[in-house]
């Protein structure tokens, strides 16, 4: 049995946890040499996809996946499209996705076209097949976790970077009892809880990667002495040599696996810091794309006994992560899984969603073939009116507030150490 009380991981985190006084700087002034143009491209060609995917996910769930225009109104903060640009000029900038058209009474909807339906079904067969591996890790994330579970809605967050489908929270937290089950405590907080420990699965993918070793069998995790892979940009040659040996010390140090109990670990110490480490490497491992956003992470902190700035351990361990701070929201990388801007390894979902990006774009001469930089797109009239025969009345007829997610205080660029500097000291 591995349930134990929530507030017990709790209790031991806050008691042991230090918390560091920071520089106000900002991220964007401390990157600007460690800037990686390629990875930037790739954070800025998903961020028209994000949004198209999820007008696709909200039709889908429609029972004949159409829905009236003025309806999509009040998902303006999801698609981040800022009034007064209209919904029905976004939609319009991909026809090979989307169909507009007027009812008998004059009001207008949105529907996908064939080709748009045979991506999502194409997609839904695809995440069946990932199910099996989407278990595994949901399952090892919660055998890194000091009380061995974790809240439902934490993990859902997670839900299209570990490809898990869009009935996770109703249905597929009940498919694999033999790995985990739903539980909920006295407040009626639904959590994931570990079932059974399985030897198998607590080998980390550096490990399997490193070692080759796939398969445990009684294996105890313990302490690992693997260097993590580092790559960085070619103009920061000077810079690497500069910090050489701190990096070498660093990799040298031996740490915590992150399936190994950390409760008898210092909050704060070089040997905290290097199994969170280890923590984010792991848990990036699992995901499609090998990134995530930043806040989600911070979620976590506690369950998984990290560091209170996390964005500082990112930042100060350039070359085994990278952070893109495009946009309301941080990503960060798990730079060895990259080639440029290209995944090195691209599983189906990742083509399929490569398939979707291709047919975004504009119509005849203003068509874009890939997107580099959203504000070429946005200078080009992405959002701009067509004069189309939407009226007024439909595209005012819901005020909203922005209820849009936006970093949390821990990820906000005046929380954070300057990178390489404290390196010195490491």
């Amino acid at each position: 049995m591995f349930a134990r009380r929530c507030c017990s991981s709790v209790g031991w985190w806050s008691k042991n946890q230090k918390r560091f006084m920071t520089t106000s700087k900002r991220v964007q002034d401390r990157s600007k040499l460690k800037r990686v143009h390629d990875l930037e491209i790739v954070t800025e060609k998903w961020k028209i996809a994000s949004k198209v995917l999820f007008l696709m996910e909200l039709l889908k769930k429609e029972p004949e996946m159409i829905i009236p225009v003025r309806s999509l109104d009040k998902f303006r903060a999801q698609i981040s499209l800022p009034k007064p640009h209209r919904m029905s000029d976004f939609i319009r900038k991909s026809p090979k996705l989307f169909e507009l058209y007027r009812d008998r009474r004059g009001v207008l909807w949105c529907g996908m076209t064939e080709q748009a339906e045979e991506l999502v079904e194409e997609e839904d067969r695809l995440l069946e097949r990932h199910q099996d591996k989407a278990a595994e890790y949901v399952t090892r994330f919660l055998m890194m976790s000091l009380d061995k579970r974790l809240r439902v809605d934490k993990i859902a967050h997670y839900r299209r970077d570990f490809a898990l489908p869009n009935d996770f929270r109703t249905t597929w937290v009940h498919r694999y009892p033999q790995h985990f089950r739903l539980v909920r405590d006295d407040e009626d907080i639904e959590y994931l809880e570990l079932v059974s420990w399985n030897p198998a699965w607590a080998i980390t993918e550096l490990e399997k990667k490193t070692m080759g070793v796939t398969d445990a069998g009684a294996h105890t995790p313990g302490l690992l002495s693997l260097s993590f892979p580092l790559k960085f940009p070619p103009n920061y040659k000077k810079r690497v040599y500069k910090y050489r040996g701190a990096l070498d010390h660093f990799q040298k140090r031996s740490y915590l696996s992150p399936y190994a109990d950390a409760r008898g670990l210092e909050a704060g110490s070089k040997e905290f810091d290097k199994r969170a480490v280890a923590i984010m490497h792991e848990l990036l491992s699992f995901t499609v794309e090998k990134r995530l956003v930043t806040d989600h992470l911070t979620h976590f902190r506690q369950e998984l006994a990290m560091p209170q700035k996390l964005m500082r351990l990112f930042l100060k361990h350039f070359g085994i992560f990278y952070v893109s701070e495009r946009g309301k929201r941080f990503s960060v990388f798990l730079t060895e899984a990259y080639e440029g801007s290209e995944l090195i390894e691209k599983c189906p979902l990742v083509i399929w969603k490569e398939n979707v990006q291709s047919l975004i774009g504009y119509r005849g001469k203003k068509k874009i073939e890939t997107f580099t930089d959203m504000s070429d797109m946005e200078d080009s009239g992405l959002y701009r009116s067509n004069s189309e025969s939407e009226s007024d009345s439909e595209e005012e007829s819901i005020h909203l507030e922005d209820n849009s997610h936006t970093d949390n205080s821990e990820m906000e660029i005046d929380e954070v150490f300057s990178a390489y500097e404290d390196s010195k000291t490491s």
